[in-house]
């Protein structure tokens, strides 16, 4: 077993020596303007740029993921209709038949079910490859282990020794004591609650009315309340570091979410909804400052235009000719 997890962190090893080095060079940014070189709150500072370093290079990820959740949550509706069309049909043509008309919307509506995942699945060997840099700076310091790019023995050092209030970024919650434990476990709740809130917020605003309904509904409700309880298993085993940065990436997430649902919502849901009366207004605000018709006014215009036209048509209009009816004989 510890063969195969060597060799899956073997080949993350070019993305720890590139992890290494960003965070040294924000280490080195933040010196320079006068912060305190070794062990201090600058390698603290380093690790919370990381993350933005990371969600800035997949920021266009997100934006295509963005479109792709917005196509995935409008075609719902026509979803749950194709699975009621075959609901019960078990036999091959049914699931065939059921599989196609699926494939077709989703091509039609150019929506990638898959598309969501993409961002995370990038994080993914991000997250665990600082993890395992975090892992092994005791062994880095004390020269059991070779460097990591620019993590070398001095390096390594003076990051474990840095200190996080009362908890040092290479602590973790079963190894530490005290107060340091306390100062874990709050993160390991904030996290909880930023995961939790996001994903309530999403399903409460951003689902289509038509789609709040069903076993997909539901099962999203669901995830909503048990997905972040997952953060206290992992939360205990991980270095105080990685939770400095799984934290500064929720925190990140939830801007981004709010950010998303207020100026690109879902169509059909409540803060798209929300989101065309904030539009009216402006768009009223904007008139009434360059003294142009209101909404109302013109609309009201527009519809005595149509009847007007509606009413000339009439009567210029050429009488049909009528068939003339024929003797009987």
């Amino acid at each position: 077993m510890n063969s195969i997890i060597n060799f899956f962190y073997s080949l993350l090893y070019p993305l720890e020596w590139l992890i290494s080095w960003v965070v040294y060079f924000f280490h080195k940014v933040f010196v320079f303007i006068g912060m305190q070189d070794g062990p201090g709150f600058a390698w603290c500072l380093s690790i919370i740029f990381l993350t933005f370093f990371v969600r800035a290079c997949i920021f266009p990820l997100f934006m295509r993921q963005m479109h792709s959740m917005r196509r995935m949550q409008a075609i719902q509706p026509e979803l749950q209709k194709i699975q009621r069309k075959y609901k019960g049909k078990t036999d091959p043509p049914s699931r065939e038949a059921m599989q196609r008309e699926t494939m077709k919307l989703y091509q039609d509506n150019h929506a990638n079910p898959m598309g969501s995942c993409l961002p995370s699945v990038i994080q993914a060997p991000v997250f665990m490859s600082l993890f395992n840099v975090l892992r092994m700076l005791s062994t880095i310091a004390s020269g059991k282990s070779d460097p990591i790019g620019a993590f070398t023995k001095d390096v390594a050092h003076d990051i474990e020794q840095t200190w996080f209030f009362n908890v040092k970024l290479s602590d973790i919650f079963t190894t530490a004591q005290g107060g340091a434990r306390v100062t874990i476990g709050i993160f390991v709740i904030l996290m909880c609650l930023t995961m939790f809130y996001m994903q309530f917020h999403n399903v409460r605003h951003n689902i289509p009315r038509a789609s709040m309904e069903g076993s997909q509904y539901q099962m999203q409700k669901m995830m909503a309340y048990v997905f972040p309880v997952m953060y206290i298993f992992s939360g205990a085993v991980m270095p105080f570091g990685v939770l400095l940065y799984w934290l500064t990436n929720n925190l990140w997430t939830l801007g981004q979410s709010f950010w998303q649902i207020y100026r690109f919502p879902t169509p059909g849901s409540p803060a798209a909804e929300q989101k065309e009366v904030r539009d009216r207004k402006k768009e009223e605000a904007r008139r009434q400052r360059e003294g142009l018709p209101s909404l109302e006014e013109e609309a009201l215009e527009k519809a005595k235009e149509e009847a007007e036209r509606r009413s000339e048509r009439g009567s210029y209009q050429r009488a049909q000719p009528q068939r003339k009816k024929r003797k009987k004989k």
